[in-house]
């Protein structure tokens, strides 16, 4: 091939190289693509699914640090309400499953010796800077104290139903499921004790 046809070749193919660049990149003058309703709605779905997501993990979170709270008062009452605890936080951990970024989704573990939960070997570091919560004010008598933590449990419970109408399908029944539990555990704090 000679020196004028290989020239006649690059341009050829870099004029087909532009006319395909700017068949790409213009949207016909319109500017940068803006997102479709469709685009925009799913947006709106996702951001209100995680604010729900956080509330949801923020009310068990704090039902959990009320058992911390009950147990590290009356470590008598540990048989009682360690299987009760430890349903909280593996709600604690299901409710945040899945989101983005809402609160955490690591598995809380049992209160230490000092009635803080320590997080797994699996849960995300948290900064030592961070401020402690407010401590949980907890009833000096046993009795009332599960009288407290029965009527924690029936808020908390009310709280994940309430949420349901604005949950998605999926995320619904889990809220649904863990609001039972909630009910439950209610009842063997208080009447369960009696029978």
């Amino acid at each position: 091939m000679t020196t004028t046809g290989r020239r006649a070749l690059l341009a050829a193919g870099a004029a087909a190289g532009a006319a395909a660049l700017v068949g790409c990149t213009s949207s016909g003058g319109e500017g940068p693509r803006r997102p479709g309703a469709a685009e925009r709605e799913a947006e709106r779905v996702a951001r209100a699914e995680a604010a729900l997501r956080a509330r949801s993990v923020a009310v068990a979170r704090g039902l959990l640090e009320r058992y911390d709270a009950v147990l590290a008062a009356h470590p008598v009452l540990a048989p009682r309400l360690t299987p009760l605890r430890s349903s909280v936080a593996a709600h604690v951990g299901a409710l945040g499953e899945g989101g983005t970024g809402g609160g955490g989704t690591g598995a809380v573990e049992p209160a230490a010796a000092s009635g803080s939960p320590v997080p797994s070997a699996s849960a995300p570091a948290r900064s030592t800077t961070a401020p402690s919560p407010a401590p949980v004010p907890v009833a000096a008598d046993p009795a009332t104290a599960l009288g407290e933590l029965a009527a924690a449990e029936r808020t908390t419970s009310d709280g994940h139903t309430d949420a349901l109408l604005a949950a998605p399908p999926e995320y619904a029944r889990l809220l649904a499921s863990v609001a039972a539990s909630g009910a439950v555990h209610a009842y063997l704090l208080t009447e369960g004790a009696r029978a």
